[in-house]
């Protein structure tokens, strides 16, 4: 039984490459780090006393669902409030955050064509935008 009352969690859509799900997840965390810096741990040391950078200090779940599940989750975050990473089928396209940027906010948010999404927040609000999804295999 987990002992933080938060939760992490990513949303894959289950039609994507497997490059392009490890690629998404590592973009979307990127963001969950940056505006939850709390959430990260301390630096990693061996027994030779090189450093590591730190990482998060609780797990991060990943989950897949359809192009439906995710357009749902979405709606639910905004709806809860909570802040959310986004990665849409247009950055697979483009090679830098300039365009990245721009690519999003070209399209409405109903409209986004999402690939995943990552959400941090209390364990049972995260369940529940969640519902659909299933943990990713």
């Amino acid at each position: 039984m987990s002992s933080f009352d938060t939760k992490i969690a990513v949303l894959l859509r289950d039609d994507l490459a497997s490059w392009q799900r490890l690629n998404v997840t590592a973009f979307l965390v990127s963001g969950i780090a940056h505006v939850t810096p709390e959430l990260m741990g301390e630096s990693y040391l061996d027994a030779d006393d090189t450093e590591y950078l730190p990482m998060f200090g609780q797990p991060v779940m990943v989950f897949s669902g359809t192009g439906d599940v995710l357009t749902a989750a979405h709606a639910r975050a905004l709806g809860r409030g909570l802040r959310i990473s986004i990665f849409t089928d247009e950055l697979f396209h483009t090679g830098n955050d300039v365009d990245n940027r721009a690519a999003v906010r070209a399209v409405p948010g109903e409209k986004l064509a999402l690939a995943g999404l990552a959400v941090h927040g209390p364990k049972n609000a995260v369940d529940k935008i969640l519902k659909g999804a299933s943990l990713h295999r």
